[in-house]
């Protein structure tokens, strides 16, 4: 089991107080909060060692380029890849949109996503297709939330090309089957992304079993700052994935009849990166790590549990995906009353939960409704949390009755 109590003296604003309550912060699947170490890795960095990287002979601009090349090792290493597969990115959404900008795909392509996935993976092939009079299709999601893997072989045909997929719903914690889609997809010989955006905080990964040709995910999911994000591409794709963007940085030579490109990850990395978010994201890797994310998984599902007992307890309540095969998100609505009214008062408690649509419109539009209230749970959240929300959710209730 892991320390929570010690857990929570390393995030500082865990400490703050909400309309005068204790935080009680649920909305991790948005952003989780940043432990010590990594905001004293940044501290650091323009404390001791700012400069810009690769390019600079003097002493601070080696020590920052050391700095950020191990972090390239560190993500490397936590997700079962060799470092020149690790693109820096400003996150999911760059990263997809990096992927998608650069395959050379046939006009007239097809694309096969989900109904559960967020905008991110949604709007850069859309945008895609209809540059390229290609086509969208779409895994139906089911009344629990899982999808019908069956569908996906009937959806190929000798025009698909991409399969992209989410690891985990941002909006319903559902876990999808990756390997078993990933399979299938390689069968036919789709190239295959995966949105691992959810699934990087909450289990191990390794890119290598997974067999996906990319996974992408962003920093500020999995205790790292804002702005940071990672692009992962078999090493047979580097070199491989036109370049959607250039800048300084991605060449060996330039003139005004042609440039040559640098070999490696550095050819999708153009002009000066967020290098300071860089080393907090290897900070929190490391931070991550060193609890243990098995544990960690252990933890977050006890939270799970518990949240989903007492929620099943109030007859006002009805979630969405209501089992346990999932990561530590729960979608619910209070029946006959707005999402945003419940957040906005579970507000006044100091409880902060995300409400809306979670950047999956489609997702909401199968289940008939605006919006949901999604409670997500971290490393640092306690079961006496979860009582405090629900004794809140409950005299929210009755407000709005």
């Amino acid at each position: 089991m892991i320390d929570v109590n010690k857990i929570r003296a390393d995030f500082p604003i865990l400490n703050r107080k909400v309309n005068g309550k204790p935080l009680v912060y649920f909305d991790n699947g948005a952003t989780t909060q940043k432990p010590k170490q990594v905001i004293d890795a940044i501290v650091n960095y323009y404390s001791e060692h700012n400069a810009n990287i690769h390019r600079g002979v003097h002493t601070l601009s080696r020590e920052a380029t050391e700095l950020f090349e191990e972090a390239r090792k560190t993500v490397s290493k936590f997700i079962g890849a060799e470092a020149e597969e690790i693109v820096f990115t400003a996150g999911t959404t760059d990263s997809i949109n990096i992927v998608a900008a650069g395959l050379d795909l046939p006009v007239g392509s097809e694309i096969i996503i989900t109904e559960m996935e967020h905008h991110s993976n949604i709007l850069p092939w859309q945008l895609w297709c209809e540059k390229n009079e290609g086509k969208l299709k779409v895994i139906p999601v089911e009344v629990d939330g899982t999808l019908d893997i069956g569908l996906l072989e009937s959806l190929i045909t000798p025009q698909t090309k991409v399969l992209a997929v989410t690891h985990v719903s941002n909006t319903l914690g559902v876990i999808n089957p990756v390997d078993a889609l990933i399979k299938i997809a390689k069968q036919y010989g789709l190239i295959v992304l995966v949105d691992g955006a959810q699934s990087i905080p909450h289990m191990k990964i390794d890119v290598r079993e997974l067999g996906a040709d990319f996974y992408v995910f962003s920093g500020h999911k999995v205790y790292a700052p804002t702005g940071t994000g990672v692009l992962w591409m078999n090493k047979q794709w580097v070199g491989k994935l036109k370049l959607s963007r250039s800048g300084g940085g991605t060449i060996k030579t330039v003139s005004f009849d042609k440039t040559d490109y640098v070999e490696g990850a550095l050819r999708y990395e153009p002009g000066t990166p967020n290098i300071e978010g860089v080393l907090g994201l290897a900070s929190a890797l490391k931070y991550v790590n060193e609890i243990g994310i098995e544990k960690i998984a252990k933890h977050e599902h006890t939270l799970l549990k518990y949240a989903t007992e007492r929620l099943n307890e109030i007859p006002e309540v009805e979630i969405y995906a209501n089992h346990l095969e999932k990561a530590a998100v729960i979608s619910f609505n209070v029946k006959g009353a707005h999402p945003f009214d419940v957040g906005t008062l579970l507000d006044k408690y100091g409880i902060a939960v995300r409400t809306g649509h979670h950047c999956t419109q489609p997702l909401m539009a199968r289940y008939k409704i605006p919006g949901t209230v999604r409670a997500s749970f971290a490393m640092y959240n306690t079961l006496e949390e979860i009582n405090i929300f629900i004794e809140a959710l409950q005299k929210s209730i009755k407000m709005l009755s």
